[in-house]
């Protein structure tokens, strides 16, 4: 008996965007990713250990849940975030989001080329089992071509492989890999993306020991000075990256934060004009650092720095002009999950369809109108 299945087709009918969610985390199923995996690393490097945790982690339930929702396991005992139906329906269909922008989890390795080849077989995954005609026939999901930035010809030869892909929106990678990304070494991954005008974004991760985030008295031992450390992580990049003249070799291109918090660019945005007046002729950069931030670069919205007074919030927002640097994120399926529906009640008016749309759409290259799905929440 054969059986035949239906094409997913999407509607005709399309809606305006208004709600992109800049970070959900797409999981492999168990022994799914293995056959990507180039050999010899395969069976050299993958196969050849178990690997356990590398670093404590106190998140709510973690010993049972993993620090995912609940509700986001699917039923088969899969991992969270690894069903696309189950995704979209939780996603796209419950909390509103109208494109979201799928970023594969991993950790840096020891061996540079065991990462390279790990972001080779994650990418050949993604397109095959998300981006696909089956699973993104709707036309929601976003994809990102990942790579070792510390293997710069690798890194290269994988955005060259899937820049042109139809539904890949950006470049992934990890900040913990020295040097920083001043350093000329990175120049041709940087060309590359301009040339392919795709932003590079920058997502927290948990490698082994010296590729952790390391902070100056030494690393974290718990997970709450771990996460605190990324945004001093990133401080540093920015730091990098403009004092270094990345954007001043490379005026096109723009650089993500995800998930490393935000509200602290705003005291390094005055501390580093305050040293650029002091010694602007010591400086070959030819504008305030400030003005490079706001060109150059974007934070995802979750974590959400929320203190009691929320006017504080709202002062901080003001002052860093927050309708220019953010992206609106929901970290999905974790259970520090951001629902739009709430996040979008505590933005400032003004600024709230650029956070919630507009960055996103222009700084991912993605269409102003999805197709239609019937019974699908709208953000606002």
């Amino acid at each position: 008996m054969s059986v035949t299945t239906t094409p997913r087709v999407a509607p005709a009918e399309r809606i305006a965007v208004r709600c992109v969610d800049s970070d959900v985390h797409p999981m492999p199923r168990r022994g799914e990713l293995v056959e990507y995996i180039p050999e010899p690393w395969r069976s050299k490097y993958f196969l050849n250990h178990k690997v356990g945790e590398q670093i404590y982690y106190d998140a709510p339930d973690y010993a049972h849940a993993y620090a995912m929702r609940l509700d986001a396991f699917p039923p088969d005992g899969e991992f969270a975030c690894s069903d696309p139906d189950m995704a979209l329906r939780q996603l796209v269909m419950e909390a509103g989001s109208d494109i979201a922008i799928l970023e594969p989890t991993h950790g840096e390795m020891r061996l540079p080329e065991a990462t390279s080849a790990y972001c080779t077989a994650t990418n050949t995954w993604l397109a095959n089992h998300w981006l696909d005609s089956h699973n993104n026939w709707h036309e929601r999901w976003r994809g990102s071509i990942c790579v070792a930035i510390e293997d710069q010809p690798g890194a290269v030869t994988e955005i060259e492989k899937w820049a042109e892909h139809p539904f890949m929106a950006q470049i992934l990678i990890k900040a913990e890999p020295r040097p920083s990304w001043g350093d000329p070494c990175y120049d041709q991954i940087w060309a590359t993306a301009t040339k392919y005008n795709m932003p590079v974004s920058c997502h927290l991760s948990r490698g082994v020991y010296e590729t952790l985030p390391i902070p100056p008295v030494g690393l974290p031992s718990y997970n709450h000075d771990f996460m605190v450390t990324y945004s001093l992580l990133a401080a540093n990049q920015i730091m990098s990256l403009i004092f270094d003249g990345v954007f001043d070799r490379h005026p096109t291109l723009k650089i993500v934060f995800i998930e490393h918090a935000f509200t602290w660019i705003l005291p390094l945005m005055w501390r580093m004009d305050a040293i650029y007046e002091a010694r602007k002729n010591w400086l070959d950069i030819k504008r305030k650092p400030s003005e490079y931030v706001k060109q150059h670069i974007k934070f995802s919205t979750q974590p959400l720095d929320y203190p009691e007074d929320k006017t504080e919030l709202s002062r901080a927002f003001e002052w860093m002009e927050c309708d220019k640097i953010l992206l609106f994120s929901s970290d999905y399926p974790h259970w520090t999950f951001d629902d739009p529906r709430w996040l979008v009640k505590h933005l400032p008016e003004y600024a709230r369809e650029n956070i919630m749309f507009r960055n996103s759409i222009e700084i991912y290259n993605l269409p102003d109108t999805v197709p239609v799905l019937e019974g699908q929440v709208r953000v606002f």
